[in-house]
């Protein structure tokens, strides 16, 4: 291990860190390239999870870096309002083309917690054109997560990331979540039970009337609170109850986006369209920050028809369709096209299911998820100490040469696309050997 001397990190502080606990061991890596990152003493890790659910492509790829040092050497920024660039329109027009049919309208921003922001915010406006100004209320779902911005934490679900922050906003209601429902555990794919947990949005409906309901918004597949997929028909059925109420449908696939499952989008996996779709993370591999949301064009239509002022939607960031950004988007979805990766994923994702599910006799494992190459695998928590043994595997892993994900006592694991099969078989080998010496 280098000396990191105190000055070296203190001034950083990080997110989502316990810093004490960090500072004191520090876990620091150098470089990454294909599947593998290096720390700074050259030891290789195995990504097992896409960098933070977004290197989808893998790690360094040439078309990505170069279309990135050519933007950055022509123009570095040009702004958004009122006024544009070349690039910001092409990287629009070419995102249109592979989200679901009609959602065609795409506004950028710089990360899923802004997308998110953004499209609740679109909702409300939306209803305001068109005469509808009173369904100003807003339903998210227990255990979801929607970024960290005011909104995202109000119709998010996760006690720890809302209980330090006051009220949040009024007028927010909750879903109940999918997990834990009888006769779902160690299921393979999609489960069987679950999809009437919809129907309570019928009670909030009821509750609240849905004159003042704007939207409702989901993630498809609950990726940080420890991958909760879908019971078969549940997405159907918040999609049939949002038409007979008037309410937007909003899908948050900052994770789900861009092949995560096998498909380019949970959308296209599960054949439900939402009014509005949440994207970032996979949009440009990660390599420069960047989210949009994808709108319906009747949405879009509606705002530009009933607008109260030239500008139709005062809302926006200064870094909105950063030229570099666009560049890297736009490589990005040439590179997924080129290698047809979303297809990739699809053809090895019965393999991935069923090495992941070997899983299902190793030490302390209660429960396995999985969709597309994602997965989630459940641990027994300790007396006392929630989190602690997840923590721990985290620890030892990325010891031995594996980077993986734990949320609660959850593994997440999301590797980057690229990955071939021995990859598979070395994290489900380090992860079983992991286990068996964790206490």
């Amino acid at each position: 291990m280098p000396d990191f001397g105190a000055n070296d990190l203190d001034a950083f502080w990080m997110p989502f860190t316990p810093n004490r606990r960090f500072k004191a061991h520090p876990r620091l890596l150098a470089s990454a390239k294909g599947m593998f990152y290096r720390t700074p003493e050259g030891r290789e890790v195995l990504d097992g999870t896409a960098g933070l659910w977004c290197v989808n492509a893998g790690h360094d790829r040439p078309r990505i870096r170069e279309a990135i040092q050519k933007q950055a050497a022509e123009m570095d920024f040009a702004p958004s309002f009122n006024m544009g660039h070349p690039l910001a329109f092409q990287f629009a027009s070419r995102l249109a083309q592979i989200t679901p049919k009609g959602l065609d309208r795409i506004f950028f921003t710089n990360s899923g917690s802004e997308s998110v922001d953004t499209a609740l915010k679109i909702a409300l406006a939306y209803h305001r054109a068109r005469g509808k100004g009173t369904k100003t209320r807003l339903i998210g779902r227990e255990r979801g997560y929607h970024g960290v911005g005011f909104g995202g934490i109000s119709v998010g679900g996760i006690s720890t990331n809302r209980k330090t922050f006051g009220s949040l906003l009024t007028g927010v209601d909750h879903l109940p979540h999918t997990h834990g429902v009888p006769g779902n555990l160690f299921t393979k794919g999609q489960p069987e039970h679950g999809a009437h947990l919809a129907d309570d949005l019928e009670r909030i409906v009821a509750l609240h009337d849905a004159s003042n309901i704007a939207a409702v918004i989901v993630e498809p597949v609950a990726g940080s609170t420890g991958v909760l997929v879908p019971p078969k028909g549940y997405l159907e059925r918040l999609r049939a109850i949002c038409d007979r109420h008037d309410i937007l449908l909003i899908f948050d696939e900052v994770i789900s986006g861009f092949g995560r499952l096998a498909a380019p989008f949970a959308a296209d996996r599960f054949g439900v369209t939402p009014d509005l779709m949440c994207l970032a993370k996979g949009l440009t591999n990660a390599a420069v920050p960047c989210g949009a949301v994808a709108a319906s064009t009747a949405i879009y239509d509606a705002m530009l028809a009933g607008a109260e002022a030239p500008i139709e939607l005062f809302h926006g960031y200064t870094y909105s369709a950063h030229p570099l950004a666009c560049a890297a988007g736009l490589a990005t979805l040439e590179t997924y096209r080129e290698d047809d990766l979303f297809a990739r994923a699809a053809a090895i994702e019965g393999y991935w299911r069923e090495a992941i599910h070997t899983l299902a006799d190793a030490r302390h494992v209660i429960d396995i998820r999985d969709l597309g190459i994602v997965a989630g695998i459940e641990l027994a928590p300790r007396d006392g100490a929630p989190t602690a043994r997840a923590t721990e595997v985290f620890e030892t892993c990325f010891d031995e040469g594996l980077l993986i994900r734990v949320t609660g006592d959850t593994i997440a694991l999301s590797p980057p696309l690229i990955l071939e099969k021995s990859h598979i078989d070395r994290m489900v080998e380090t992860l079983r050997s992991v286990l068996g010496r964790v206490a």
